[in-house]
């Protein structure tokens, strides 16, 4: 028996490769399968079946495309209806994998269908749990995603989740393993910790969710309270996952098509394409194509994506750093973006060498920002998460977050003003927003707060978010 997790760390998400004998499973699998296929060409399995734990709202899954290049079969739980061809398991039903056995739990809560798959051993000895959203380290999978999909309240699916966690999952050994298909960074949930894999006992110890004398009511106060807004992209990703979508081989021909500037602007216009610049941002901020958005593939760029391009239909348009081009165009299927129509040959080099415009970002240092926060005048914009504005902000400056940004663009002053997040990267994303905008007068605090802090600026103590 061999158990891999393939841990994708822009997404925050798990998939497994378990093996036995001469067969294979994948559970939760990523759009790109062919990773998974030579896997098992190389150690000569046959890929049986690929387990999905439930319709996934953060990523489009590969299981579609995995069982038409391998011919396994899909499987999902009770309540699932996809529209493709798979095998909807009973509760309790099992399946054979080489000397090994997986039982399906159904445990729904955090959607209808979801499910848990338990794994024994060749003795019948349960060995682990893959627990797709119902069961995180320190958390449980939110239950505010499926309600309108269910005709029910949060409420009603945190009460169903609290049903199947003490009735399916809390009775199992302590010892077995918890593999969960997130980990801390996703928003299908909220107290992750940073770990991926963890016994079953240390989770009845450490998380909330699991507290043996904790009451209904209790838990539903819990899991529910201080639920940010879900992005706009997961109903459109469940949607995908449901009813199926393009295979990816021809998402990436479409996506890498080489763009000479002329062909590039053309197209820009023609198509109304977004044109994406996925660089490093301190790339970026010395020369971009004008109104193009920064969103860099060396941060969270899958989320964000998701997050601040509201249709996942969107054409678009890539400026990138020469090599990556099948990377971007991988990752921005990962959550559903299957409309990219080419990228930049040369990059912005190019672009300049054509005599085409180019725009930039001040983007100045924390301790000339220190300098210069003297003028009054100066406001200064905040884009960081209202929990983390609320431990520590710089003295008098204003909370506009990232994620709800265009919320905001009526606080943005005529003068200059600064904007700054955590690091450096949601600052010169939300820069490039604000000019794409027309809102030109802005200044980049590189480093964001934690160069503020470590040149010894004067900030907030703490204050409580419903202050804010």
């Amino acid at each position: 028996m061999k158990i891999e997790q393939i841990y994708t760390g822009c997404l925050a998400q798990g998939a497994y490769f378990i093996q036995s004998g001469k067969e294979a499973v994948i559970i939760d699998p990523l759009r790109e399968v062919q990773p998974y296929i030579d896997q098992a060409e190389k150690e000569g399995l046959k890929i049986k079946y690929i387990f999905e734990t439930h319709f996934h709202a953060d990523f489009v899954s590969g299981h579609v495309t995995l069982a038409e290049k391998t011919g396994a079969t899909i499987i999902y739980g009770p309540n699932a209806d996809p529209k493709f061809t798979a095998h909807i398991a009973k509760d309790g039903e099992e399946f054979r994998i080489g000397e090994l056995t997986m039982k399906v739990l159904h445990t729904p809560g955090h959607t209808m269908e979801s499910t848990t798959y338990l794994l024994k051993d060749k003795d019948g000895k349960d060995q682990a749990i893959f627990t797709g959203d119902t069961l995180f380290l320190g958390d449980v999978g939110r239950p505010d995603l499926a309600q309108k999909s269910a005709d029910m309240t949060q409420e009603d699916l945190a009460s169903i989740l609290f049903d199947s966690l003490r009735e399916k999952i809390m009775p199992l050994s302590d010892e077995i393993t918890v593999y969960p298909a997130h980990g801390a960074g996703s928003a299908c949930g909220k107290n992750m910790m940073k770990e991926t894999v963890d016994s079953l006992g240390n989770q009845k110890k450490m998380n909330y969710a699991l507290r043996a004398d904790m009451t209904k009511e209790e838990f539903i106060k819990e899991v529910t309270d201080g639920l940010e807004a879900p992005p706009s992209y997961f109903p459109q990703n469940v949607k995908m996952n449901k009813e199926g979508y393009d295979s990816i081989d021809d998402v990436l021909d479409r996506g890498c098509q080489p763009l000479n500037p002329s062909e590039f602007e053309v197209l820009a216009n023609e198509t109304d394409a977004l044109i994406l610049d996925v660089r490093h941002q301190n790339d970026f901020v010395k020369g971009f194509i004008p109104r193009s958005i920064f969103i860099g593939l060396n941060g969270s760029f899958a989320p964000w994506v998701g997050a601040l391009v509201k249709d996942v239909k969107q054409k678009i348009l890539l400026v990138v750093s020469e090599g990556q081009e099948t990377e971007a165009v991988t990752r921005l299927a990962r959550v559903g973006f299957d409309n990219t129509i080419g990228f930049l040959k040369g990059g912005t080099e190019a672009w300049k060498a054509a005599d085409k415009e180019l725009d930039s970002i001040l983007s100045i240092s924390a301790d000339q920002f220190g300098g210069m926060l003297k003028d009054k005048n100066h406001q200064v914009f905040d884009v960081r998460k209202p929990s983390e504005f609320a431990s520590e902000h710089v003295l008098e400056a204003s909370n506009t977050p990232l994620s709800t940004l265009n919320d905001h663009l009526a606080e943005f002053p005529d003068q200059p003003f600064f904007v700054h997040c955590a690091g450096g990267y949601r600052s010169v994303i939300a820069a490039s927003i604000l000019k794409a905008r027309g809102i030109h007068n802005l200044i980049d605090v590189a480093g964001g707060f934690g160069a503020i802090k470590k040149a010894e600026l004067p900030v907030s103590d703490f204050v409580c978010p419903s202050t804010l």
